[in-house]
């Protein structure tokens, strides 16, 4: 039987950062892999490094030491231009502060990372129009009547449910989510929870979420404790 196929892998990757006490280390040679198709959560306690081993897996953060691989690519072969490029349209983030764009409506928000990339392939990255691709987004996730308005004019789950329709919009294999509810009350995290996971299930995408809600973690195929630095396997 066939392997499912690895989209993410990490090799000994380590981030340190200078500080007024000296060296710090966050991140000590860790190694992970991420398969087509998985769902895989990493929990522990706040400060621990969950949310810089994210970024550094989906290419916005450099490491210290260690590689890699994202989508058959090795980041460290890439500089910013060629790490966002890869991004459009195959890698999908999530944040905790939603990252939206205030001078934007939801409609534009979600429509310039389409448009972003396909400028960053030469104009052949799509060949539909990324406002309907946006329109049809926003529509997935109930905000339809709201893609005229501007995050200031959002609830904070209405301004989530953009952020994930803009994650999902392109169609990417992978999808990386930062406590993605860690700025939400109860019932409108646990309705965002159900969205991102069955838009998931829909597109087939990995995903690869940090969160302190152990019950969101137990829904995902794997969890991975974070501690010290390091990685390991829960049960």
């Amino acid at each position: 039987m066939t392997s499912p196929e690895t989209l993410c892998r990490a090799d000994g990757l380590a981030k340190h950062v200078s500080g007024p006490g000296g060296r710090l280390t966050i991140l000590q040679a860790l190694s992970l892999n991420i398969s087509a198709g998985e769902a895989v959560a990493i929990v522990g306690a706040s400060g621990s490094g969950k949310s810089t081993l994210l970024g550094l897996l989906a290419g916005l953060d450099s490491p210290s030491n260690g590689n890699v691989e994202l989508c058959g690519a090795a980041l460290s072969g890439l500089d910013e231009d060629g790490r966002a490029a890869l991004r459009a349209g195959r890698v999908g983030f999530v944040f905790q502060n939603f990252q939206l764009l205030p001078t934007l409506t939801a409609m534009e928000n979600v429509a310039l990372p389409l448009e972003l990339g396909a400028a960053s392939n030469n104009g052949a990255a799509a060949s539909r129009d990324p406002i309907q691709i946006a329109r049809e987004a926003l529509d997935r996730v109930g905000l339809a009547e709201r893609a005229g308005h501007y995050p200031r004019q959002l609830s904070g789950g209405e301004q989530q449910r953009v952020a994930i329709a803009r994650a999902f919009a392109p169609g990417p294999e992978i999808l990386f989510a930062d406590e993605p509810t860690g700025n939400l009350d109860l019932a409108t995290g646990s309705r965002i929870i159900e969205l991102l996971f069955s838009l998931r299930a829909d597109a087939g995408a990995a995903l690869v979420l940090v969160t302190h809600d152990e019950v969101l973690a137990r829904r995902c195929d794997r969890r991975l404790g974070m501690r010290d630095g390091h990685l390991e396997e829960l049960p």
